[in-house]
């Protein structure tokens, strides 16, 4: 199942995205006297539902998804369902906390020359109202618009309160899937690296995530692919396209620590709670890296995609 959230109010309102490309608009498909009465105005409150909830919605979805053409143009008519080209926002608008991963692909690290393994997952927190849903525009901030660089990534989603949980049962927590693009402005990191003498590792760090602040800077969606339907998310593969180019290829398994490794170890300090993100790192091929390197400007179109979950698809523009 593939859960959105719809941009007809300021909050939205959840849907699904139908096999079709449809979207579903939940609560006004819900018939009148059953358990899908219940819809509640947000994913993030399906997702606290548990899964007692997402098994309502998936009921939902399939009963329409098996509707009579004559039904569907009803639901048509009704505004319940409509086109591909519906505008959406992020699959959770509203989530308390954002965790991202960093240092975390194999191939990412050796495009980094000097840079060592860690020996255990690295991340930090990004702010909320960095968040845009696909097909948004990322806005470069006039004080950082020289090296603006994507990141692909692969954004877990929690369903259960997660805190302290083993490895061995990180992966029960989790409800879902996004792609993901961990924007970065990078016009402060070049003089860590130009550097003639050492810098310290606090600043040197503190530089890095500053540049991935800014609002806009975290586009995901345009989807919430249910973990149930992707089975085994390590065949998942990230592809990034600056303009139609492909810049980043890379398969999830190329992670350094699996996905119950890295959730199992930051709930030891954040707990997660329902509809919360954990970003997970990004592969190879960022504009940084590269030889010369690649950065975005106003006008350019970049897009995330993650198999079996959808495309993330965002136009930058200068900032007003």
């Amino acid at each position: 199942m593939k859960l959105v959230t719809i941009n007809n109010t300021t909050s939205g309102s959840p849907g699904a995205m139908l096999a079709s490309g449809e979207i579903l608009h939940l609560a006004k498909a819900a018939k009148a006297g059953t358990l899908e009465a219940w819809i509640p105005g947000s994913v993030r409150e399906i997702l606290e539902s548990g899964a007692d909830g997402l098994a309502v919605v998936k009921k939902l979805v399939k009963r329409v998804e098996a509707s009579s053409p004559a039904e569907l143009t009803q639901l048509r008519e009704t505004g319940a369902l409509t086109g591909a080209d519906t505008r959406l926002l992020t699959p959770v608008p509203n989530p308390r906390l954002i965790v991202a991963a960093g240092l975390a692909f194999k191939s990412h690290l050796a495009e980094m020359a000097g840079t060592p393994t860690p020996a255990k997952p690295t991340g930090f927190i990004k702010s909320v109202n960095s968040i845009v849903g696909s097909g948004a525009s990322i806005t470069v901030p006039p004080d950082a618009s020289g090296h603006v660089d994507y990141e692909g990534e692969l954004a877990v989603v929690f369903g259960k309160t997660c805190h302290r949980v083993s490895a061995a049962d990180a992966m029960s927590h989790v409800a879902g899937y996004m792609a993901a693009n961990d924007v970065s402005a990078r016009d402060w990191v070049k003089d860590v690296w130009e550097a003639r003498e050492a810098w310290p590792a606090r600043l040197t760090w503190e530089t890095n995530i500053m540049g991935k602040q800014f609002d806009t800077f975290t586009p995901m969606g345009p989807v919430l692919a249910t973990a149930d339907d992707i089975g085994d998310v390590t065949a998942l593969e990230i592809v990034t396209r600056l303009n139609g180019k492909e810049m980043q290829k890379a398969p999830i398994s190329d992670l350094i620590f699996t996905l119950a490794e890295t959730i199992a170890y930051f709930s030891k300090w954040y707990t997660f709670q329902p509809g919360d993100i954990l970003l997970t790192g990004t592969p190879a091929g960022v504009g940084v890296g590269r030889k010369p390197p690649v950065f975005m400007k106003a006008g350019d179109a970049i897009e995330i995609e993650v198999s079996g979950i959808g495309t993330l698809k965002n136009v930058l523009k200068a900032a007003a």
